[in-house]
């Protein structure tokens, strides 16, 4: 063990890896993938990682030991490199994901609750004063925002022991995963996915969904997303002991076990999951497979043993019970802790002249006017998407796309800042302890790259369902309109900003003169 320096512990190798692994690391993003593109998804994973995380989070590193001194985050760097407007901007279409994300989990939060009790889900049979699941959902969905706005404003220090266990509980499923799969197989001595053909299983869907290649392409959005999380490694590179050599070590280091791990998971759910009969039926969606699949699992184990088909159901069950509940705990301490410090993080870093009458307010520590209007918000996105006509898988769908497409847009601000941000640093403008991009063209290549795979892989995703059919229009128009929306009321917040400020300067010069 390393001693401490200066009265400070430092992050060695080993923490540093662990601590990007754990923000980065998402244990859905494998079914969903294996959902969508059986092994195929695998390529695309693989390719995200070299072409997007990587070069990335080295942007990232660079940003968080420039402005290191600075407290407003993403805000702060974009503000410092390219301007105030750019930065708010920005920022806003970050926290705007985050309110989009709010729509998406507050509607499906209820698929793992009802694993958690069940041991299966039940919410295509739900409803309330005689509505379909998919509006029911909605309504329930409202009915949490309402909760937890209401709870979030006076205060959220209790629900800190939830997110924890959740989150312990949803590491281990991890293991859980890749153990269960390998037990399988060495039960069973086969795949329950065969590979007939490595190339054609690794590079064709199974789904029918995913057989055009722009629908292929659009899946990349997927393999973008499951890298998120990286906005967090700015804050790293000055705790982190010897950075200059440690911080690219193990950022290079992460990016291999996380890319690794993502492909071992992804091929594991084929170890114990055949596409066809386990996620081939209708009643299988984007919400829903990650527990489907997991409860598979967990029948298969029995079945390996030799156990009876009633004993392998009830284990099926159980283990659909622990993930559910797992990512129940995990998700709501997520949704009290989003629910206001993306809020909070807008309203401290931005001019306090921005936000109109009390809006800006903070009370107690908590932005609870801003909560209050956030709440309305997402209440009223909610039950739009949920009464617009679908059934449950295209819900979901739609639900999932549109977090997508909203969280990793702000990603193409912060990537197209960096070489405006470089160009500062080589002039001496920018202090620059931390440098992996040496040159302004090295900067210039590795931002085009990520904000091309970005912006590529969102144009995909948003353009394919209106190609695809003509009942794909509305996915389409739903996935552009709230990006589209919120980057509107950005802008004319700040320009609204920019008037009244530039006028009170004039009139403040007026009267000096």
């Amino acid at each position: 063990m390393s001693k401490p320096s200066n009265n400070t512990k430092k992050l060695t190798l080993v923490p540093l890896i662990l601590m990007i692994f754990t923000s980065v690391f998402g244990f859905s993003n494998m079914p969903r993938a294996f959902y969508l593109m059986g092994y195929s998804a695998i390529p695309w994973y693989v390719l995200s990682a070299v072409l997007f995380f990587i070069p990335y989070a080295f942007m990232m590193a660079e940003y968080g030991s420039a402005f290191k001194k600075e407290s407003g985050g993403m805000y702060s760097w974009m503000e410092k490199s390219v301007g105030a407007k750019y930065a708010f901007i920005g920022t806003f279409m970050w926290y705007a994901s985050y309110m989009i994300w709010m729509v998406s989990v507050s509607s499906s939060l209820w698929i793992p609750l009802s694993n958690a009790i069940f041991g299966s889900d039940k919410t295509a049979t739900w409803t309330i004063f005689g509505l379909d699941s998919v509006k029911t959902l909605g309504i329930l969905g409202a009915i949490w925002i309402c909760v937890v706005t209401f709870v979030g404003s006076k205060g959220v220090d209790k629900i800190s022991k939830v997110t924890s266990v959740g989150g312990t509980a949803v590491t281990l499923l991890n293991i859980v995963l890749l153990g269960g799969g390998m037990l399988v197989v060495a039960l069973t001595g086969e795949l329950a996915e065969p590979i007939t053909n490595i190339a054609q299983s690794f590079t064709n869907s199974p789904s029918p969904n995913y057989q055009t290649p722009l629908a292929i392409l659009s899946f990349l959005t997927f393999a973008v997303f499951a890298f998120g999380g990286l906005e967090v490694l700015g804050g790293l590179v000055d705790q982190t002991e010897n950075a200059e050599k440690t911080f690219p070590k193990g950022l290079a280091i992460s990016a291999i076990v996380i890319s690794v791990g993502y492909a071992l998971g992804i091929f594991a759910c084929g170890m114990f999951t055949n596409w066809s009969e386990v996620l081939g039926g209708e009643h299988v969606n984007m919400a829903n497979a990650t527990y489907i699949l997991m409860s598979n699992l967990g029948f298969k184990i029995g079945q390996g043993l030799g156990l009876a088909e009633t004993t392998s159901l009830a284990i099926g069950a159980w283990t659909a019970r622990f993930v559910g509940l797992s990512m129940f705990l995990s998700l709501t301490g997520a949704f009290f802790t989003l629910s206001y410090s993306p809020l909070k993080t807008l309203i401290q870093g931005a001019p306090k002249e921005v936000w109109p009458g009390k809006l800006g307010e903070i009370k107690n520590g908590m932005p609870i006017n801003a909560m209050i209007v956030q709440a309305i918000l997402v209440v009223a996105m909610i039950l739009i998407v949920s009464f617009g006509g679908s059934n449950a898988a295209e819900f979901f769908a739609i639900l999932t796309l549109m977090t997508n497409v909203a969280m990793t847009i702000p990603y193409m601000f912060l990537s197209a800042a960096f070489p405006v941000f470089k160009k500062k640093q080589l002039k001496g403008e920018l202090d620059k302890p931390f440098v992996v991009y040496k040159s302004y063209g090295a900067a210039m290549i590795a931002s085009v790259i990520v904000t091309a795979i970005i912006g590529f892989a969102n144009i995909f995703t948003i353009i394919e369902p209106a190609l695809s059919s003509p009942e794909g229009m509305s996915k389409t128009i739903t996935m552009i309109g709230g990006p589209l929306v919120f980057s509107v009321v950005g802008f004319g917040l700040f320009t609204f900003y920019e008037i009244k400020h530039v006028k009170k300067s004039k009139e403040s010069k007026k009267v000096m003169g």
